[in-house]
């Protein structure tokens, strides 16, 4: 290593530390980044004063190839510029190398889905040791939720009749919810035959529980109240452990799982859009990635020539 660059660099790390305080933790992740700096000076075989923009950017094309995170890359440029504006105020450099070097942009995540099995698992799940009320209730929102698509924010609008103050309700006579939308746009879904059944049950049981009061909210807790989506967030995370599923299960999750199910067996894109309420459908179109990422492993699990493609994807 350079005696040179590495007095740059004990000395920039001594003014983050000392003048502008930052934690112990943070001089350290720096120090990690400027030693990534200096290990790459060294193999093009220049000094860090003499790094230019063109070394910055095919660093960065190395890391990215190497496949660290656009994000992970973003942190280290960050630390990489910090250093080097120090430099400039300090009078050793003419020009920051790392200005307008940006990071490559982060591919969007994918949606968690479940698979077709493991959402009828949850569907199917009973809970013998709940209390009947909570098990019909619990039931039949993981029923909706998975059978309709809907928000979580949908699902807590609902009202067990339509009036003119109902946010949302369900009419189990035409297999259909009413719900209203992101942008306060009212739309309806098709309810499932399961989702009926499960929702009459809880209907049942509901009416015993209030006893006359008048509680137009279609999923209340115990006290009597409509269920917030933190309730429901919290019910159906537990549910999904019980029922023995690996992943704990989030409400969109299964909003997730309702649209790519969808697209296996059908190549509607407008439909799937129409059925979620999204206004754009490069929105439903990350389903198609979803549904691409089944019938690869489909793919590789069947065919005798997978293997290189797997490789490829992994």
């Amino acid at each position: 290593m350079n005696p040179l660059d590495d007095d740059l660099i004990e000395r920039y790390l001594a003014h983050v530390r000392v003048e502008k305080r930052l934690a112990e933790r943070t001089v350290e992740l720096y120090s990690l980044d400027l030693q990534k700096l200096q290990g790459y000076a060294a193999q093009t075989q220049v000094e860090l004063l003499q790094v230019q923009n063109s070394h910055i950017r095919r660093w960065v094309a190395q890391m990215h190839g190497a496949g660290r995170s656009g994000r992970g890359i973003a942190l280290i440029l960050s630390g990489w510029r910090g250093f080097y504006v120090w430099l400039g105020r300090e009078g050793r450099i003419n020009s920051n190398p790392v200005q307008d070097v940006r990071a490559p942009k982060a591919g969007k995540p994918l949606p968690k889905a479940l698979s077709v099995d493991d959402s009828v698992q949850l569907a199917s799940f009973k809970n013998e040791a709940n209390d009947p009320w909570l098990e019909a209730r619990d039931a039949a929102i993981v029923e909706i939720l998975y059978g309709g698509g809907l928000r979580v924010a949908e699902l807590t609008g609902l009202d067990v009749r339509a009036s003119n103050t109902a946010r949302g309700w369900v009419d189990l006579q035409a297999g259909e919810a009413h719900v209203l939308g992101k942008g306060e746009k009212r739309r309806t879904v098709p309810v499932g035959s399961k989702s009926v059944l499960a929702l009459q049950r809880w209907l049942f049981v509901r009416a015993q529980a209030l006893s006359g009061n008048e509680q137009p909210a279609l999923f209340i807790g115990i006290n009597g109240t409509r269920l917030t989506s933190q309730s429901i967030w919290q019910r159906l995370r537990r549910r999904s452990l019980q029922a023995g599923l690996a992943t704990p299960v989030h409400p969109h999750m299964l909003r997730h799982s309702f649209a790519s199910h969808l697209l296996q067996s059908s190549s509607d894109l407008r439909a799937v859009q129409e059925l979620l309420g999204h206004v754009s459908i490069t929105t439903t179109q990350v389903y198609t990635r979803l549904d691409f990422q089944h019938l690869a492993k489909a793919y590789d699990a069947a065919h005798p020539r997978a293997k290189l493609g797997s490789k490829k994807r992994d």
